[in-house]
Parts: structure tokens; C-alpha cells; sequence
């Protein structure tokens, strides 16, 4: 079970970008990112209430390696690529969850 996630929230500002978006941040950043951070697990999803939002989930042992990566330069590095590619056509926020229950089906 995972103890925490990293959430990154971006909301684009123009519809006609998420396509391009999506290659991008499927082929490149995502990857890169997980490699980074050294996650658990990384996904990412697009809102169905809102198609201008994606979300980026990066799994973690703990809390603290989660929070670490707050102040990490493998985040530096991230946001500055990501700042290059997007500049302020996207805006983004992050959060660290603490899990604390989880459910499962059985098998």
C-alpha cells in the first residue's frame, strides 16, 4: 500500500492544446518525471467534469520521500522542461496526500 502521492494538477488554457498535450506529457514527461522522482507508480488522468484538467499522480513509500521532492532539484529540472515546452498557456499546483485507508477487491 502506498503512503503518500504527489499530485500535480495542470488545467490548460485552451482546448485546442490538449492533444498536444497529451502526446507530450504521455511520451515525455511522464516518464522523465517518474524516472526523476524515483516513484513507486506514476498515472495520470484527465477530468471528465472538466476537459481543460490533467492530473499526475506519483506514488511513494512515504510521506517524507514524497514531501522531499517538493524541494528536490529532480523538480526544478521538471518544472523548468515543463516550463519551456508550456510557458503560461498551462497553470499548475501541487499537493502531497497522505493515504490514509485503502480498500481493495479480492481476487
Amino acid at each position: 500500500m502506498a503512503t503518500a502521492v504527489l499530485i500535480v494538477r495542470a488545467r490548460l488554457n485552451k482546448l485546442s492544446d490538449r492533444r498536444k498535450f497529451d502526446d507530450w506529457y504521455r511520451t515525455e514527461h511522464l516518464p522523465s518525471a517518474f524516472k526523476a522522482f524515483r516513484a513507486q507508480r506514476a498515472w495520470r488522468c484527465w477530468s471528465r467534469t472538466n476537459p481543460l484538467v490533467h492530473l499526475a499522480l506519483y506514488e511513494f513509500p512515504s510521506v517524507e520521500e514524497a514531501e522531499a521532492i517538493l524541494d528536490s532539484a529532480a523538480l526544478a529540472e521538471q518544472i523548468a522542461e515543463f516550463d519551456h515546452f508550456w510557458g503560461a498557456e498551462v497553470t499548475r499546483t501541487r499537493e502531497i496526500v497522505e493515504v490514509a485507508e485503502e480498500l481493495t477487491a479480492r481476487s
